[in-house]
């Protein structure tokens, strides 16, 4: 671990605190909004956990995991995209409660919580795999194919934890018009995954191979 490191980790930290509370505060025009701090809890407090395990355990996979720069161009749109889906999904979410919209039930949010909070677990569960698991799309150094664990039952388990994830926010939030926008995301990660692939291909050592054994990118008898 080092000083730089943990500054910087930090600051992201707390950056990403303040704008996604800005996002769903503001708009909800009132701090009493208590959907919105239980989805704060939710995604911020295991996140802060999650964190120092990784700068104690492994920095450098924690470093790459801070590095949310694309090399590949084409990414680019797919970050933007996702970038205003979470932006217009959490400024819903807040509008929502200011101006009484349908809210959903109590009951499937605290469902939609425990979903979660178990999905932060396979998350970590994937990292655990897969040490070369950087947020960006690239092949390092002495990397090779994973397939054992989740690596075995689909090709990019990360992506299949975010998409429950992220289906799951605007449920702990209780706004159907949020998880409307969020049903953007599969079809942002498609494509992600189509233009990965493509990348790993040409890039990865035996990932051709690997795709043979495992048949399933996202979803497993479905896609």
């Amino acid at each position: 671990m080092t000083k730089q490191l943990f500054i910087q980790a930090m600051a992201k930290y707390f950056l990403g605190v303040l704008l996604i509370g800005s996002l769903i505060f503001l708009p909800a025009g009132t701090l009493s909004f208590f959907n919105g701090w239980l989805f704060m809890g939710l995604l911020f407090v295991p996140m802060f956990f999650a964190g120092i395990v990784l700068m104690a355990k492994n920095p450098d996979l924690l470093k790459k995991r801070l590095n949310a720069k694309e090399k590949l161009s084409e990414q680019g749109t797919v970050i933007k995209l996702s970038g205003l889906m979470f932006v217009a999904g959490f400024v819903a979410a807040g509008l929502g409660f200011r101006f009484h919209w349908f809210m959903l039930p109590t009951s499937l949010t605290v469902a939609a919580s425990i979903v979660f909070l178990v999905s932060y677990g396979f998350y970590a569960e994937v990292l655990r795999e897969n040490t070369y698991l950087s947020r960006t799309i690239e092949v390092q150094e002495n990397q090779k194919v994973i397939d054992t664990g989740l690596y075995g039952i689909v090709r990019h388990p990360m992506y299949s934890v975010t998409l429950i994830l992220f289906l799951s926010m605007p449920l702990v939030l209780g706004s159907v018009y949020a998880l409307i926008i969020f049903c953007a995301y599969p079809f942002i990660i498609a494509k992600r995954i189509k233009s990965e692939e493509q990348f790993l291909e040409q890039e990865l050592f035996g990932y051709r191979e690997y795709k043979e054994k495992v048949k399933y990118r996202l979803v497993p008898y479905i896609w």
